[in-house]
């Protein structure tokens, strides 16, 4: 069976699997109706109109017009037309996908109908963050005083389109979160390509032209839309018939010859479905009354109120100011021409990534104290490219996407940006950041989905760095890089250390602390002369300031860590060793609690970790967190002994492995390892 997540085997959204569900429906000649996405007002996401006449139905296409189907004829980009909602960035981006077959049935599975095997249930697959998701929805439509609610096609008893956005709104959460967007949002949802702007002042007409038919023939999609200067502009028609702010898809490339001048033409499509362009060469234009009947033949020209239309390159240029491409292989992105019909090759490499206040959220560079805190993948390039290209470097495109920020009905995109670093020996700590520069960024911080960029660089170690502009921002993203055919590509953990023994346990034991455990265990310990976990607690919070007392759970991890042979009890020696390791520790913890307050930071942490001899890499520092910190901000100081204890668990299972493999997966195993350090102690949780 393929990978999980692949087009051929994606994941199941909701854990609802369409065959089994289907069957069921057939079996039992009942229609589907989705419980997961039901036909209510939350599922639309937008506020219920008051007046009754107004109120939305839900409502089965055959309850809609009786000769629905599902497509009529063929699908095309004439198909999709927009409704009552502001997704033109969606619908626009779906135009685009009709005119890739081989694109258009990973989203829209062939076989598909209303009236064979029909049981009211559909499927459609999105990418997401790096994996295929399959989408089922029942065929229940929002329809107010008799007409689809939101997207339609031209043609009106057919209902793919208005599908397509229903599952897609269900992935999402609602109808209303559709609202307002960025096409290349849709466009990488509908490929799992990698989408980017082109601004249309950074070509000449000619090779602007050029450029965008290369990329239509790569498969690629592409859009356009004109700059509103204000949230009133948005919407606006201008004296052309062209709405600003609204996104247009461009469906096809072509040109035409009249008498000796050759004039090359984009076609571009409304979602709407009217209001089209009236300038130079569109439906109406008497410029096509000197074509001849063969080329308009050829185009297609129909002088219908479709939205789609014919404009020249050269108008298209002063007219329109950004171009949205989406490619689904990076080759595609240069917007270049090519006479290599070739299939290049390229190595992906993918990650899953959170940012968590107060510990993996350390914001921009303007924050030097917390900036190393970010997420950090070291990234190994060891070949240079096998092309013939002047310059001889190892080409490498990074594209850093934040998940989940348009939900139900509000959109939050954070501000992000990545930066890669060249690696070198030593922590990658506060004052490398500060002292080194990156070699290679995504460009200002930005509030979108996605940012990207092409490097080239010199074989080496380096490390790529991706963060929110403020710090302590919660979100999760999703990192994917590519390299070219002929560089080996490799990721690798940071290495975590442990000197723990040599910075804190090596400290020899104070001559009042030798006196106490004599003492104590003189009164207290039992006939095998040892202390149980209550006894060991009450002797070391007889010592430890009130303020830093140590609970009873942490003190039963502490003899966890030690050899008691299967008891639980601490012998002398190891009491006097623990409350030696103690003392060092609260140390620790006063020199890096620098605002006095009695707890630290997960940023303080990692320094005071580091002060005990242990460096982790911010994943692991995260873990402990999310264990430890128990959902709060700040990390008392028996928090900071249960990390450390747990850490210690960690590394002697480490040395103690046995297997190959673990041993060269390295320390960064971690969450098998905790898992296992579980089973050796039901009472800890793991991280």
């Amino acid at each position: 069976m393929s990978e999980l997540g692949s087009i051929d085997n994606p994941v199941k959204f909701k854990d609802q699997d369409y065959d089994a569900l289907l069957q069921k429906c057939l079996k039992s000649a009942a229609l589907f109706s989705d419980a997961v996405f039901a036909a209510n007002p939350s599922s639309l996401g937008i506020p219920v109109d008051p007046d009754p006449k107004k109120a939305v139905k839900w409502l089965r296409p055959k309850e809609i017009t009786s000769n629905a189907v599902f497509v009529e004829g063929t699908m095309g980009t004439t198909d999709i037309c927009q409704g009552q909602l502001g997704n033109c960035w969606l619908l626009a981006a779906l135009s685009c996908l009709t005119m890739h077959p081989t694109l258009f049935v990973k989203v829209v599975p062939s076989g598909q109908s209303l009236s064979e095997s029909y049981a009211g249930i559909f499927r459609f697959r999105f990418w997401q963050y790096g994996e295929w998701v399959e989408v089922v929805v029942d065929d229940r439509l929002p329809v107010r005083e008799g007409r689809l609610l939101f997207s339609y096609s031209r043609t009106t008893n057919e209902f793919w389109s208005a599908l397509v956005e229903k599952a897609y709104a269900k992935l999402i959460g609602s109808y209303g979160s559709l609202k307002g967007g960025i096409i290349s949002e849709g466009m990488e949802d509908f490929t799992g390509g990698i989408a980017y702007s082109l601004p249309v002042s950074s070509r000449p007409p000619r090779m602007l032209w050029r450029g965008i038919t290369a990329a239509l023939a790569r498969s690629s999609l592409l859009s356009c839309f004109i700059h509103a200067a204000s949230v009133k502009e948005i919407g606006t028609v201008t004296s052309e018939g062209l709405i600003k702010g609204h996104a247009y898809a461009i469906t096809d490339t072509d040109k035409v010859q009249r008498t000796s001048e050759e004039v090359l033409l984009l076609r571009l499509r409304n979602p709407w479905g009217f209001v089209e362009y009236c300038g130079p060469w569109s439906d109406k234009c008497k410029d096509w009354d000197v074509i001849d009947n063969a080329q308009k033949a050829r185009l297609e020209l129909a002088k219908v109120e479709d939205g789609e239309f014919w404009i020249g390159i050269e108008d298209f240029c002063l007219l329109f100011n950004t171009v949205e491409m989406c490619s689904v292989n990076p080759d595609s992105m240069s917007g270049e021409a090519s006479d290599d019909t070739a299939t290049p090759s390229w190595t992906l490499s993918s990650h899953q990534g959170t940012w968590v206040p107060m510990c993996s959220a350390g914001g921009s560079r303007r924050y030097p104290r917390s900036f190393c805190k970010n997420p950090q993948f070291q990234m190994i390039l060891s070949e240079k490219d096998k092309q013939r290209e002047k310059k001889k470097k190892c080409t490498v495109l990074v594209e850093l996407l934040q998940k989940y920020r348009r939900q139900k009905d509000k959109v939050n995109f954070l501000y992000i940006a990545f930066h890669i670093y060249k690696d070198k020996p030593g922590s990658l700590d506060q004052p490398f950041f500060s002292n080194n520069s990156p070699v290679a960024r995504s460009g200002k911080y930005r509030s979108i989905r996605s940012v990207w960029r092409k490097v080239h660089l010199e074989p080496g170690s380096y490390v790529i760095l991706a963060s929110t502009y403020r710090p302590n921002q919660q979100g999760e993203f999703f990192l994917r890089v590519y390299t070219k055919t002929g560089n080996i590509q490799g990721f690798q953990d940071f290495p975590c250390t442990n000197n723990y023994s040599v910075m804190v346990m090596s400290k020899p034991v104070l001559p009042e602390d030798q006196f106490r455990v004599q003492k104590w265990f003189d009164e207290k310990a039992g006939s095998d002369d040892r202390v149980n976990a209550v006894q060991f607690m009450n002797l070391v919070n007889s010592v430890l300031e009130k303020d830093y007392e140590l609970p009873l759970e942490t003190c039963r991890q502490l003899i966890f860590g030690e050899d008691t042979g299967g008891r639980g009890r601490l012998s002398r020696a190891q009491a006097e060793k623990l409350l030696t390791s103690l003392r060092n520790l609260q140390s620790i913890f006063f020199q890096f609690d620098e605002d006095s307050s009695g707890t630290m930071s997960p940023f303080e942490l990692s320094l005071a970790l580091n002060a005990a001899g242990v460096e982790c890499d911010n994943v692991v520092v995260q873990l402990l967190w999310e264990r430890f910190g128990a959902g709060e901000q700040y990390l008392p100081f028996y928090g900071f002994v249960s990390c450390v204890a747990r850490l210690q668990v960690l590394f002697d299972l480490f040395e103690s492995e046995t297997n190959p493999e673990v041993k060269d997966k390295g320390i960064n195993a971690v969450r098998s390892f905790l898992s296992k350090s579980a089973n050796f102690f039901p009472s800890l949780n793991t991280l």
